[in-house]
């Protein structure tokens, strides 16, 4: 298996594993949600009864104490009535400031008391005003989640009246390379997203978005298609129409996803419903409407942030081999230049050792040569030693001269050699 497909195998584990992870993790968390709010309603319910209930105990044992402080007032005062009645006549002023010092003491308690059960029913009235508006703001927030589908489905079958308004003047594909653009120097500092010029292949997509990280490892690549479709043209096309295309430009241009952002079939619930997943077709291929344009690129870049890991994993392997292969490849270079070099050496020691054989032969011609001049020799020394001193120097004084000194010690040694 090479390093494309091996790369391939692992991003299609992890692509399924990541969708099936994301399309469990919807479900959970759409099944949690509901389970909360009921939980919540109910919790809501059961502690505003309580509440109330709590509430209605509290007022129903003041209006009970109240009304006994009331009844014992209302003794006391018939009790002071009647032993100021008792009394003698002289102090009949007397009786009547006090009945109604006490008439008016009672009254101004009985005041106070209405004023605090007047207060402590203001109280539940409030409490019970601030729990239903809770209740209400939590059901509002429910009912925004329920009602959130159908604006956004009502937003994409407005959204052509919208965008003829807002396109005037430029295509679609400038309307996503704008939008791109808002974002492109907070959202995507490092990101390359161009229109895709290269047609070497006979056919090429709308745009290309990549982006790498700080150590030159890929994050996300995605093949953008971008079609759009005027109400009046007579022979409409599907956005099927160019799934197979869009997935052979995906592959030629070695991206990870592909992307179709299309304006086809605008009264299709399925293409209306948001971010479209069509991998049953082709695989990492999506179909979204224009406003999900940007959404789409942040979702697959936020997968991809969390497989960096197992990304820069492969890359090191990848490098590991590469560096093996290099190792590997200068251990051959260096067999053939070690051959190479060795045969030179063993040519050149061929023909010294031939070279040496020659001159062995020379010399064995030589050894003959001059085993065969040995004879001559000893023939010729035979008729030296017949010659004398005496003989060659008879008569001759100069002769004799000159071999006594040839008979010296250095000539001697000159001779044998």
């Amino acid at each position: 298996m090479d390093d494309a497909g091996f790369a391939d195998i692992m991003k299609q584990v992890r692509n399924q594993e990541f969708e099936k992870e994301m399309t469990e993790k919807v479900a959970t968390a759409q099944k949690e949600k509901v389970a909360e709010l009921k939980i919540a309603e109910a919790n809501y319910q059961r502690n505003l009864q309580e509440k109330i209930a709590q509430k209605e105990q509290e007022v129903f044992q003041l209006k009970a104490q109240k009304d006994q402080e009331i009844n014992q007032l209302t003794l006391a005062k018939e009790k002071i009535m009647f032993d100021l009645e008792g009394k003698v006549s002289n102090a009949e002023t007397e009786k009547k400031l006090a009945i109604a010092e006490a008439v008016r003491l009672i009254e101004k308690q009985r005041d106070e008391l209405m004023h605090q059960l007047k207060m402590q029913e203001t109280e539940k009235l409030l409490l019970e005003k601030s729990l239903n508006e809770k209740h209400a703001i939590e059901i509002q927030k429910r009912e925004n989640i329920i009602e959130y589908k159908d604006e956004q489905i009502a937003l994409h079958k407005d959204m052509k009246m919208k965008l003829s308004t807002k396109m005037m003047g430029e295509t679609l594909e400038q309307h996503c390379e704008n939008e791109f653009n808002k974002l492109r120097a907070t959202a995507f500092p490092r990101a390359y997203f161009e229109k895709d010029n290269d047609a070497k292949s006979g056919s090429k997509g709308d745009f290309i978005f990549r982006e790498m990280d700080d150590a030159g490892n890929e994050i996300l690549s995605i093949m953008f298609e971008m079609k759009n479709e005027a109400e009046t043209t007579g022979n409409k096309k599907k956005n099927e129409d160019f799934f197979k295309e869009l997935d052979k430009d995906r592959l030629e241009k070695n991206c990870e996803y592909a992307v179709l952002v299309s304006m086809l079939e605008s009264e299709n619930e399925l293409y209306n419903s948001g971010i479209v997943d069509v991998s049953y077709k082709f695989p990492k291929m999506y179909v979204v409407r224009p406003q999900f344009f940007l959404p789409i690129i942040t979702l697959l870049r936020n997968a991809a942030m969390n497989s960096m890991q197992y990304k820069a994993e492969l890359a090191l392997v990848k490098n590991q081999h590469i560096d093996i292969t290099n190792f590997e490849a200068k251990i051959n270079e260096f067999k053939k230049g070690f051959e190479y070099n060795y045969g030179l050496a063993s040519k050149k020691f061929k023909e010294a050792v031939e070279s040496i054989d020659k001159t062995i032969k020379e010399l064995e011609k030589t050894k003959k040569a001059l085993i065969s001049s040995e004879n001559q020799l000893r023939l010729a020394n035979d008729k030296t030693e017949d010659l004398t001193i005496k003989k060659l120097t008879k008569g001759n004084p100069t002769m004799k001269a000159k071999f006594e000194e040839l008979s010296s010690p250095n000539t001697s040694e000159e001779s044998n050699s």
